[in-house]
């Protein structure tokens, strides 16, 4: 059975001060692309997509593609490596991008960029973060099960393990209901403090550390397309979509779709924990995590046979 990985690998990385994306922070300069196509191999994913800008594919060839290409499945099989480019060449023809727009649309689009690529069942995950070996384990065994419409999955994280000292996020607070995602609220400005307590800065309001959030860890069918395309046209024809740096994003879609009845999301749980590089302060953490999982054979000296 093909299942795919799909990568969003055309952010900015703004807040970060650089392409994060390339930032080579595992023992041997390994970035947090290779953690995520080596366990999600091993878990049983055959087909890898990144979504890039154009001018990126000969870096991420060098990275990970022309490595990918020879790699075999534990099947025997060649993995397949497809590219996907997110840039303005997409947008319908009708609608006139804003005077001075430079930035991405976000998720929405650059998945919607893949469409075209991704025909199977899929993981969409980001590519500056680090998920957990068991979480794609888990994502692969759902992907599998799902039928072909009306339904997706994601990995679900505590809001307590995804934030940064370093400065505030933007997580995706979830609602859930007997094992199923009852809402998504998109809550930009979430700061951690030293003390471990939460709060949204905008509503000046404290956040329970329990809080199951999204970390853009979805798993979804290609018959999404379609309604994706249709709730990315609505957005482009609101207000939203004449704004310079308006994004259209997964999490806010998820929401919609789900309280319209047309998508049902189950919320799947790791025993693995989340990190990633929101800020550059966040680097030194992120190197001793995967340095200690090197130390415990989670993965071999180096991902670069």
């Amino acid at each position: 059975m093909k299942v795919s990985l799909v990568i969003m690998a055309a952010g900015l990385g703004s807040r970060y001060g650089g392409s994060k994306q390339v930032d080579g922070v595992g023992p041997h300069g390994e970035i947090l692309m290779e953690y995520a196509i080596h366990d999600a191999l091993r878990a049983g994913f055959n087909k890898v997509v990144f979504i890039i800008k154009p001018e990126m594919q000969e870096m991420v060839e060098e990275l990970c593609g022309n490595y990918l290409a020879r790699r075999k499945t534990p099947e025997g099989e060649a993995v397949e490596v497809a590219y996907a480019y997110q840039d303005f060449s997409s947008l319908p023809e009708w609608y006139e991008m804003p005077a001075g727009r430079t930035k991405p649309y976000g998720t929405v689009h650059a998945l919607l960029c893949a469409k075209e690529a991704v025909r199977e069942p899929f993981c969409v995950i980001n590519a500056d973060d680090y998920y957990g070996i068991d979480a794609y384990r888990t994502i692969y065994e759902e992907l599998c099960r799902l039928p072909q419409a009306g339904r997706g999955t994601m990995v679900g994280y505590l809001l307590k393990n995804t934030a940064s000292l370093y400065g505030t996020v933007s997580r995706g607070l979830c609602t859930v209901e007997e094992g199923r995602l009852a809402s998504v609220a998109e809550t930009k400005e979430i700061r951690l403090f030293a003390d471990g307590s939460l709060k949204d800065m905008r509503r000046d309001v404290s956040l329970d550390p329990e809080t199951p959030v999204s970390m853009n860890y979805w798993g979804f069918m290609p018959s999404i397309f379609p309604a994706m395309e249709a709730y990315f046209e609505e957005f482009l024809r609101s207000g939203e979509g004449k704004e310079l740096k308006s994004e259209c994003l997964l999490p806010v879609m998820v929401d919609e779709l789900t309280r319209r009845g047309e998508l049902e999301v189950s919320v799947l749980h790791s025993a693995d924990k989340w990190f990633g590089m929101t800020y550059r302060e966040d680097r030194e953490a992120v190197a001793g995590e995967l340095q200690k999982l090197h130390a415990w054979g989670l993965y071999p000296e180096t991902l670069r046979e």
